[in-house]
């Protein structure tokens, strides 16, 4: 059996995982999307570590783009086969993977025509990875699954998910191979989420091991506390719309990020601790995933049902906007009024929340208020280390905003969670693989679990390509 690394070895986006068995059948953990400006990474979204007609299936821990965003062209450049995921994750990426293809068709198009207006010959037009057919032919080939029961991908290979609280319908993946007359207990943790978080349920710990790939991207830190993180996050509010008059943005992704921000804003504002200004989530997909959420309350923890028992709408209070329109999106960015907009994407690299950093960038009354991790190359990852100035669409823009962190919102596990989520599996493991992470992130992570009992000669931070024969 092989294990190759295909993305998110030495990074934390583009989530791939090919594992081949001595039969030949072959099967993809994740699918996802590179996003950032790494040289280094460069094409990696245009191309294979693999022949993707050769596989047999594809198995998904969940439905963020970093993690499905390139199925559609999977499937396009000559895929076949199922898709394995979670009802929730299903239904999810049934709206994003469309939203995933109208932003490539719509990006393509808008550098198309700066290209030919601004005559540069030694630019190559840009061409989507796929388009709206390719999304609509992906999602067809989706297969649900239930946590917690195992299902066969092959007479061989058993799976089970189980859920991890990163977002709704998040799961480890447990795989029971068989092969040469024994049982090898492989697992891929997909991303682990936080306990005691507002909405998803805790991430449940896996069965016992002997080889698992997991997850690291906050292997170096661990987040504010949930008491603080309210206290913190009123107070940037009030700041900003009260005392300067301005405005707050907050890049979040559409799906998990904005729903547990628009919450947090509910219980703020059912306390009467929330400034009385607009909040504005401009973004048309968290508008409609925010009704699928509505229907998974499978996967909601204890304290949301008890909430939902006093205000049946948690994703909605009075002074709460969502918008559609793209003029409405633009008169925001003209308008003056103290308010707050939630928008995507998280790391400012594309959608309307970089429209509106561009507006908004250089005036001193704004706040940007960053929620969770965001690669160096993009804007929101070089607003986090220190940039005095921005390129946005060709323009340069002087940074006088003031920039607010808050790592507690991330829906990633910190170290210590991370930890507490593995420690079942220290006796058992033969070989933890560490993906999903920068690399100083996980040389850090490395010490801090060999620290707390695990072997180090077991654990490895495979980079992109490598194969190990398990």
């Amino acid at each position: 059996m092989k294990i190759k690394f295909c993305g998110a070895a030495g990074e934390v986006t583009g989530s791939a995982h090919l594992i081949t068995l001595d039969n030949g059948f072959s099967f993809l953990l994740d699918c996802g999307l590179y996003q950032g400006n790494s040289e280094a990474w460069k094409n990696f979204n245009e191309t294979w570590l693999f022949e993707p007609s050769s596989l047999d299936c594809m198995i998904l821990s969940h439905a963020h783009i970093d993690h499905t965003g390139r199925i559609p062209k999977l499937y396009k450049d000559g895929f076949k086969g199922l898709v394995y995921s979670t009802h929730a994750t299903r239904d999810l990426c049934s709206l994003m993977l469309l939203d995933s293809a109208a932003i490539q068709e719509s990006e393509s198009k808008n550098f198309n025509r700066r290209k030919q207006q601004n005559n540069w010959q030694n630019r190559e037009e840009k061409v989507p990875l796929y388009n709206l057919e390719d999304a609509k032919e992906a999602i067809k080939n989706f297969s649900a699954m239930p946590f917690e029961r195992y299902f066969n991908i092959h007479p061989d290979v058993e799976v089970m998910f189980r859920d991890t609280g990163h977002m709704l319908g998040s799961a480890s993946v447990t795989l029971m191979i068989r092969e040469n007359g024994k049982i090898t207990r492989l697992g891929f943790s997909g991303d682990i989420g936080r306990p005691n978080r507002p909405i998803l349920k805790d991430p449940a710990p896996m069965p016992e091991l002997d080889y698992l790939i997991c997850e690291s991207t906050y292997g170096d830190k661990e987040h504010e506390s949930a008491p603080n993180e309210l206290e913190h996050f009123a107070r940037i509010i009030y700041h900003t719309c009260r005392e300067k008059k301005g405005k707050v943005l907050i890049p979040a992704f559409s799906v998990g990020r904005t729903q547990e921000i628009v919450y947090m804003l509910d219980k703020l504002a059912s306390h009467d601790l929330l400034p009385r200004v607009p909040v504005y989530v401009d973004s048309p997909l968290s508008v409609n995933v925010t009704e699928i959420f509505k229907q998974h309350t499978e996967c909601f923890d204890n304290d949301l049902h008890d909430y939902m028992l006093k205000d049946a709408n948690p994703f909605g209070f009075n002074a709460l906007i969502y918008i559609n329109d793209v003029a409405q999106s633009k008169a925001l960015n003209e308008s003056d009024e103290p308010c707050v907009i939630i928008a995507s994407s998280g790391m400012m690299n594309t959608g309307r929340i970089k429209h509106h950093l561009a507006n908004n960038v250089e005036k001193e009354s704004t706040t940007i208020l960053i929620v969770g991790y965001c690669s160096p190359q993009t804007p929101g990852g070089q607003l986090r280390n220190g940039a005095s100035e921005l390129y946005l669409f060709g323009e340069k823009k002087q940074v006088n905003a003031q920039i607010e962190m808050m790592d507690s919102f991330s829906a990633h596990a910190d170290r210590l969670e991370m930890l507490n989520f593995m420690k079942n599996q220290q006796n058992s493991l033969k070989k933890l693989f560490l993906v999903h992470g920068e690399p100083d992130t996980q040389a850090q992570f490395k010490v801090y679990l060999e620290e707390n009992g695990f072997d180090k000669t077991a654990i490895s931070m495979p980079s992109l390509g490598d194969e190990i024969t398990l």
